[in-house]
């Protein structure tokens, strides 16, 4: 996915920092040969970008990306969050190692590289774009994903809280939940056979980061959009007209009015 967003961005002139630790899809090891090789690419196209192999999930690694974009462009415009690793397992086998390190690189990785670049942008303040992947795994719930689902609604969380803040600051906020076909998720169910829809590579839903990033989006922050082979849409988090007392009540009178309270079966299996 980040490949796909560095090409696109790089062609539409921009300057790219390429940030990849180079690790297997669990997160072990290390390499610079995946950012360098985006890079390459990048520069042989014509496009501008320099690579980076910083540890997202750390407080120094955040502040070398930042600092490798000042050294490199003398300014940060965007910034897309994107890293992440899997560790899938059913809750009842998800060891506390498993647990830790998907959310260190998930949420604490969203924050240690918007930390540097939120305070940047408004020190200067230099209007500014923020993007940060969440997923239908958080925001609706996926079998086997208890880590990565918890980390990435609590990206939602982050992304809502950050885009009421930065709106005085002109820092937008967005958030994207993005279904494709990757070295991450190529032998997850539901992937078989996505290979032979061309709607499924990365290069399809990079269009839409693009746009979030862009001044087409400038009416916009705070908000998930869902890119997939589907095509995009808005997830946003609802709520029933509820049932109101002015008196306390009790779980009965909660239970009588389960009409009001709860969304019909038809509306759940629709965002499901």
């Amino acid at each position: 996915m980040g490949e796909a967003y560095a090409k696109l961005f790089a062609r539409e002139g921009a300057s790219v920092v390429v940030n990849d630790l180079g690790g297997a899809r669990d997160g072990t090891g290390s390499s610079v040969g995946a950012a360098q090789t985006v890079v390459d690419a990048i520069v042989a196209a014509g496009g501008t970008a320099v690579a980076n192999t910083s540890d997202v999930s750390t407080v120094e690694g955040g502040k070398a990306i930042l600092a490798t974009a000042l050294e490199a462009f003398g300014k940060v415009d965007i910034l897309v969050n994107n890293a992440g690793i899997l560790r899938d397992k059913t809750f009842a086998k998800t060891s506390e190692e498993d647990w830790d390190v998907v959310v260190k690189v998930h949420l604490k990785g969203t924050y240690c590289c918007t930390f540097p670049v939120w305070n940047w942008l408004k020190e200067n303040n230099h209007p500014g774009v923020i993007i940060m992947t969440s997923s239908t795994s958080g925001l609706y719930g996926n079998f086997g994903q208890s880590n990565y689902g918890a980390a990435k609604a609590g990206i939602y969380g982050f992304m809502r809280v950050l885009a009421l803040e930065g709106a005085r600051y002109n820092i937008r906020v967005m958030g994207l939940a993005p279904g494709a076909l990757t070295r991450m998720t190529a032998d997850l169910p539901g992937m078989q056979g996505r290979e032979t829809n061309p709607m499924s590579l990365p290069e399809n839903i990079a269009p839409t980061v693009l746009f979030m990033a862009s001044d087409l989006a400038s009416e916009h922050t705070g908000k998930v959009l869902a890119a997939s082979a589907r095509g995009v849409a808005e997830i946003k988090m609802v709520q029933t007209k509820g049932f109101r007392s002015e008196t306390p009540y009790t779980a009965e009178d909660v239970a009588e009015h389960a009409e009001q309270i709860f969304f019909p079966s038809s509306v759940e299996r629709v965002l499901s």
